[in-house]
């Protein structure tokens, strides 16, 4: 079975308003097993709803649209799905009354404006809303040498869309799939530290059109997600389908994945020291403080962030909190223990001296960890006041604190103006996860 999915409204196609129904009936259908191959906008015009409708109704088997269901002279969506299946509309009475009732429950009278929306296209049923004066509309369009098309119309008010959707619509899909009716299930895998193409090169033939299960891949700021996707007749066999596949994911990809489905990288770092017991204390320049909004937001008790400072002056010049540190003597020699590996491609050799730059992002770490008494401590920044120069794209350094050693790394301020910033951090994010996976457990 497949669907489209049709939003209505001006607001929506100028970009006033973010059509967030769509999304969320697309997780609900797929839930149903169905598979949505269509998300359509139109304005509120009369000529474009029916052409959508009409459209809609050559290539899918249900239709869902939300919005132009209100008493104004734009709301179209029962004019247009009338006009697309060739009939007329009529009044419920039933409806009307409902209406009045909600009207006369809130102290007010009716308008008759909106009577219309007890107007329905002939042969359809109500859907009732409970909570709002649109009902929704619930008719079997009819389709030549096919079965006919289920189109269900809900109001864009998402509480009052939802609940319609739980109370009348699903219940009615379910029912109408009978006991063919199947899953889809998909699981989001997240990885950082390569690119797109070069993920997918690492996995040869798994994202191609064909694969079972399928595999889609995305880039949001830098992040890398592998999303499986399964069809069967029950939970159960939708994950053992996807696991095969996910197994194969971790094996090529080793430690650039970082997590799964909700997972970010704060949430990973959180996690892995609370397993591990310890704590962390940040540090930035320039950021505005973007690594401790991220860290606090992800752990809200404070269990294992302990808060850290962020300095307002980016360039960290000499009167800045690092070369206080420095002048306290706060930094510690970079003194790998044996048997651990470098984990991190940029990090600077263990045998080569760190620039003035590192210094101070070391000191800064040294300091903070101290002040903070965590196990941990991470400085990032200073971030450029300039993305490029002539000679090329500038550094952004940063420096980890631990119990026994401090380390430090840099990473070009590169890539495009939405990204630079919220990429960097994950840079700093990362270089601590990284850290903390190839180091023992404290006591082992």
């Amino acid at each position: 079975m497949q669907a489209e999915i049709i939003a209505l409204g001006d607001e929506l196609t100028s970009g006033q308003r973010l059509d967030t129904n769509s999304q969320w009936l697309s997780q609900q259908l797929a839930a149903c097993g169905v598979r949505v191959l269509f998300h359509t906008t139109a304005g509120d015009d009369l000529t474009a709803g029916c052409e959508v409708f009409r459209r809609a109704i050559e290539r899918s088997d249900v239709i869902i649209s939300t919005g132009g269901l209100g008493p104004t002279a734009d709301d179209l969506t029962r004019q247009c799905i009338a006009m697309a299946c060739g009939v007329d509309l009529v009044q419920d009475a039933q409806m009307l009354a409902h209406i009045r009732r909600l009207f006369a429950r809130r102290g007010r009278q009716m308008p008759e404006r909106n009577a219309v929306q007890a107007m329905f296209p002939r042969g359809s049923r109500p859907i009732p809303n409970p909570h709002g004066t649109a009902p929704g509309i619930d008719m079997i369009a009819p389709r030549v040498g096919h079965a006919g098309v289920r189109i269900f119309a809900l109001p864009g008010v998402p509480a009052e869309m939802r609940e319609m959707w739980d109370a009348s619509v699903r219940p009615a899909l379910v029912a109408t799939s009978g006991p063919a009716c199947h899953l889809i299930r998909h699981r989001a895998i997240h990885c950082y530290g390569a690119g797109e193409s070069a993920i997918e090169a690492m996995l040869p033939g798994l994202i191609q059109r064909g694969h079972v299960p399928t595999v889609g891949i995305t880039a949001s700021q830098a992040t890398i997600t592998l999303r499986i996707t399964a069809e069967a007749a029950d939970l159960e066999t939708c994950c053992a389908a996807m696991q095969p596949t996910a197994d194969l994911i971790y094996r090529c990809l080793g430690n650039l994945v970082f997590g799964e489905d909700e997972d970010t990288l704060q949430d990973v770092v959180i996690r892995l020291l609370a397993q591990r017991g310890q704590t962390l204390a940040t540090v930035e320049g320039g950021s505005g403080g973007t690594l401790a909004q991220w860290l606090s937001a992800a752990d809200p008790d404070g269990r294992v962030y302990r808060g850290g400072w962020v300095l307002r002056d980016p360039v960290l010049n000499a009167n800045s909190v690092a070369d206080q540190a420095l002048a306290r003597g706060d930094d510690v020699p970079d003194s790998r223990p044996a048997g651990r590996a470098a984990v991190h491609i940029d990090e600077r050799p263990a045998t080569e001296s760190p620039s003035p730059a590192a210094r101070r992002v070391r000191a800064l770490a040294s300091g903070c960890r101290a002040s903070f008494q965590t196990d941990y401590a991470l400085t990032i920044g200073p971030f450029p006041a300039h993305i490029e120069t002539d000679s090329g794209s500038l550094p952004v350094h940063m420096a980890l604190a631990g119990p026994d050693a401090v380390w430090d790394r840099s990473t070009l301020y590169v890539g495009h103006p939405e990204i630079l910033l919220p990429r960097t951090v994950k840079e700093a994010l990362n270089f601590l996860r990284l850290t903390l996976v190839s180091s023992p457990r404290p006591g082992l």
